[in-house]
């Protein structure tokens, strides 16, 4: 006959399962807390947390993250919404373990112990909205976010989402400076979404699977600082000037082609969260060991005199642990270069200046 303790502990196991999650149960209500029941059949894998998971990115995010067999407990945090979220994905029967927490006095226990942050936090684009005038809202969010992770998760892996990236990424950098946590090889500006448009789109014209292309992209995150390197197309191939006009206006303004699109309804939401789904997992394959992870991201950089740059970086245990060059590039992807660079500099100068004020 089981014992009172075993009874115990296998109802409150029903219960967690029947009973809609209140994450913010105590622990002593019950002779088993609800959090430790539910955390005992996680998978053996990382703790990942997803800093805005109640949005039009976050929701898709979390969604593909708990799909992850690499996520052994998953964190959502939002200022709104995340408790229902939280208790959609959860029914889902894969490994990993979803908590739900909720405020801004929330933000701290959310990110605790946490091995990866990803944050698609702020306001998405509107018509007629530029990503600089994104600025103003965004980098107050990613400010306070910035703060709790140097206080609660310094060592994680940072994937940073909100745009503008090429001004958010250096707010990052100079609240980690200020906070003694800095450390460049674990903030990463999320430009993947440019790579698998490049991908998508290249594949178009080829007549390819754009899974079997790989088309680099350097710059930043935004129209002409994201330059798609064509020359270094794999597999090899070549491309008319008219191809290459048209390739490369696509790619850095397929954000805009989804906006207007949508039509006020959103921005580019799902494909991004396809994205950032993608980078993570090369991320959570760099942390587990796997070798010759290789993505492109906007880091901390000494290949152009800027102080960040995308280009593509080999992921480890420590985030980006090689910044690879850019290699060779022809006439019209110098001048492109040249166009990127002018017009990142006063972004990345946007975000520092933001820190000072």
């Amino acid at each position: 006959m089981q014992s009172t303790s075993e009874a115990n502990q296998r109802i409150a196991r029903i219960a967690a399962h029947l009973h809609p999650p209140n994450f913010q149960m105590m622990e002593g209500s019950s002779s088993i807390g609800r959090m430790n029941c539910r955390a005992k059949g996680a998978a053996p894998g990382f703790k990942v947390a997803i800093v805005g998971a109640a949005g039009g990115i976050g929701q898709p995010l979390s969604m593909l993250m708990k799909m992850n067999p690499l996520v052994s407990v998953l964190h959502l945090y939002d200022v709104v919404n995340t408790l229902g979220v939280t208790a959609d994905i959860s029914h889902m029967d894969t490994g990993a373990v979803v908590r739900g927490f909720v405020g801004k006095d929330k933000l701290d226990e959310a990110l605790t112990g946490m091995d990866l942050i990803i944050i698609p936090a702020g306001v998405p684009r509107k018509p007629g909205m530029t990503r600089d005038d994104l600025f103003k809202i965004n980098a107050g969010i990613v400010k306070t976010i910035s703060e709790g992770i140097a206080r609660c998760c310094p060592r994680a892996i940072v994937n940073l989402i909100s745009n503008p990236v090429n001004s958010t990424v250096p707010i990052a950098a100079e609240i980690f400076k200020k906070a003694g946590t800095y450390d460049p090889k674990r903030l990463l500006g999320v430009t993947m979404l440019d790579v698998v448009r490049a991908n998508t789109f290249v594949a178009e014209v080829l007549g390819l699977d754009p899974r079997e292309v790989d088309v680099p992209v350097v710059g930043g995150h935004a129209g002409v600082t994201i330059l798609p390197l064509l020359s270094q197309v794999k597999p090899p191939c070549s491309f008319t000037p008219e191809e290459i006009n048209s390739l490369t206006d696509r790619i850095q303004n397929g954000g805009t082609e989804v906006v207007e699109a949508k039509a006020g309804a959103g921005s580019a939401t799902l494909s991004m969260a396809y994205a950032a789904v993608k980078f993570a997992d090369a991320c959570l394959r760099g942390l587990r060991g796997d070798a010759g992870v290789i993505e492109c991201a906007f880091v901390d950089s000494q290949v152009t005199e800027l102080p960040f740059f995308a280009t593509k970086v080999r992921l480890g245990r420590s985030g980006a642990e090689e910044v690879f060059p850019l290699g060779p590039l022809n006439e019209y992807e110098r001048a492109g270069l040249e166009k990127a660079k002018k017009e990142l500099a006063g972004s990345i100068e946007k975000g520092v200046s933001f820190t000072r004020n």
